[in-house]
Parts: C-alpha cells; sequence; structure tokens
C-alpha cells in the first residue's frame, strides 16, 4: 500500500484489497470448530443491575451441520439430557433453514424486550460473523488516520452506507403487501442515513483488525414518544488464534434506551477460543449470508 492516500481511488482500490482478504477470512472460518462463551446483562438507572446470564457452549459438526451445544449456564453444568435435547433442536432449526433458503438473518424484528433477549440467546457464530460478509460501497469511505488497536499500527476507516440495510432481498418465500414493502424501505433509508461503519484495518496485511458498528440517531422509530434509543453499538474484533489465519475474536454489542423512569443498558458479549481445525470427510453446510 502506498505510505499516504491522497485520493478516494487510492482508498477504493486499497479497500478492495483488505475486502478480498476479509472472503478469505470468511472461507478460512468454515474450516474450525470452536468454543463460545456467551454474556447478556440488563441494568437500569445508575446501572443497577436487573438481570445477567452467562452461558458456555461449543461448537461440532453432526450430519454436516455446524451444531452449537450447550456446556454449562452461570457456571452450573448442563445435564446430558439437556444438552442433547438442544443439540437435536439446534440441528433440525439448521436443516429447515437450508431446505427453506432462509439466512440467520431472516428473522422477524424484535417487537419487544423479551423478544430481544430471545434473539439474542441464539446466536451462531456463523451468523455472527455477519461483520465479515456484509458489503461495503466504492467511494463511501473515510480515511481518519493512524491510530493504535491491540499493539498494531492501524489505518482507520470510516464507511457510509447507502445499502447496508436491505430488508428487500429477505423476503424468501414470501410475497409482502405494497405497504409493508414501503415501510420497509422507508425504515431501511432511515436506518441507513443514520449508521456509520468503523474499520481499523493492518496496512501491511490488508487485514481488518476490528470493526464497529454505529447508529448515531433513533428518533425516526415508532413509539419514540416512549421510549429513546440513545445509542447502540456493536463491535467484532479479530486475532489470530494460529500464525497468519485471522478468525473472529468477539462480539460484543451495547444498547442503551431511555424511558421516563431512566436509561436501562443491554449489554451482550461473546467470546469465541479454542479454535481448531473441524475434523471431517463429509462436506460441512454453511448458511449463505445475504
Amino acid at each position: 500500500m502506498p505510505a499516504r492516500v491522497t485520493a478516494q481511488s487510492d482508498l477504493d482500490a486499497f479497500m478492495q484489497k483488505v475486502l478480498a482478504k476479509r472472503d478469505d477470512n470468511w472461507k478460512k472460518l468454515q474450516q474450525y470448530v470452536l468454543d463460545e462463551s456467551e454474556q447478556i446483562q440488563l441494568t437500569g438507572p445508575s446501572r443497577a443491575p436487573i438481570w445477567g446470564e452467562r452461558r458456555d457452549y461449543t461448537w461440532f459438526i453432526r450430519d454436516g451441520f455446524f451444531v452449537r451445544s450447550p456446556v454449562s449456564v452461570n457456571g452450573g453444568a448442563v445435564s446430558e439430557a439437556d444438552r442433547r435435547k438442544a443439540e437435536d433442536e439446534y440441528l433440525r432449526d439448521a436443516k429447515r433453514r437450508e431446505a427453506t433458503g432462509q439466512s440467520p438473518q431472516d428473522a422477524d424484528a424484535p417487537k419487544d424486550v423479551d423478544a430481544i433477549v430471545r434473539q439474542a440467546r441464539q446466536p451462531q457464530f456463523i451468523s455472527s460473523a455477519y461483520f465479515l460478509r456484509f458489503r461495503f460501497e466504492q467511494g463511501k469511505y473515510a480515511l481518519v488516520g493512524h491510530e493504535t488497536v491491540d499493539g498494531r499500527d492501524t489505518l482507520r476507516v470510516e464507511y457510509y452506507p447507502d445499502r447496508l440495510f436491505n430488508r428487500q432481498q429477505r423476503w424468501t418465500g414470501r410475497n409482502p403487501s405494497e405497504k409493508e414493502r414501503a415501510r420497509a424501505a422507508e425504515m431501511e433509508r432511515l436506518l441507513n442515513k443514520t449508521s456509520l461503519v468503523t474499520v481499523w484495518i493492518e496496512p501491511k496485511a490488508n487485514q481488518i483488525i476490528k470493526y464497529t458498528f454505529n447508529n448515531v440517531a433513533f428518533d425516526f422509530l415508532p413509539a419514540s414518544w416512549l421510549f429513546h434509543v440513545n445509542d447502540v453499538r456493536a463491535t467484532m474484533t479479530m486475532g489470530q488464534p494460529f500464525p497468519e489465519i485471522w478468525l473472529p475474536k468477539g462480539v460484543d454489542v451495547a444498547v442503551a434506551m431511555t424511558i421516563a423512569v431512566g436509561q436501562f443498558n443491554l449489554d451482550y458479549g461473546l467470546q469465541y477460543h479454542d479454535y481448531r481445525r473441524a475434523d471431517v470427510s463429509s462436506n460441512i453446510r454453511i448458511p449463505e449470508v445475504r
């Protein structure tokens, strides 16, 4: 890479190399299984704890699908019967998604706090790696400067999307009404308008070290008279579990909202560790992220 990026065309060319490396990381991710730790915490005014939970999982391959197996909940081991039941349900859902052509991101948007929690408790390390797959649009970048991340000198690049959200492409097997399409299109336009994606890139390796997604304004959301979303931030960090192999290290999501009694915060985190090569002889079915 040139010592200085002086024009938008230079930055676009650089980002093409970066995204090629990102796609290579996605392919490598499909070769490994891992262990996962999940934490979720809801706090109220003055950050007083309301509810929290920690769960640990391990991933393995069964019938050609990645399967998520629960290991412990809040430090207590999951029984063999419950573990088998969860594995069977997960495998059944994975097969159903493949049969219907549904991606993990095609679920309906949560409509209340309970729905948010239910969705948060059903992550998949492949779909969490959506950060590795979402589309960048040429000409929508801005080079901010140099920053140090995890001891590495990186370039900070900001991305201002026009088409980051596109619900229209996710109606697999559905025929929504014109009113529904118009409502979704307007919501997408407003979400794109208020979104910012920041990436930190190690320039010598063309490697993204960290992604952060921010929505900076939510005044257009329904029921804004009842609550105000102050901030939503999602971050993925990449690590090197093996030399020259970059894979997701963790995902952190923070949501802050204010209602009449004060501010509430939902903090959700995933940590991926103990990567190991998947030892299988059959093809592995990976859900396609669109």
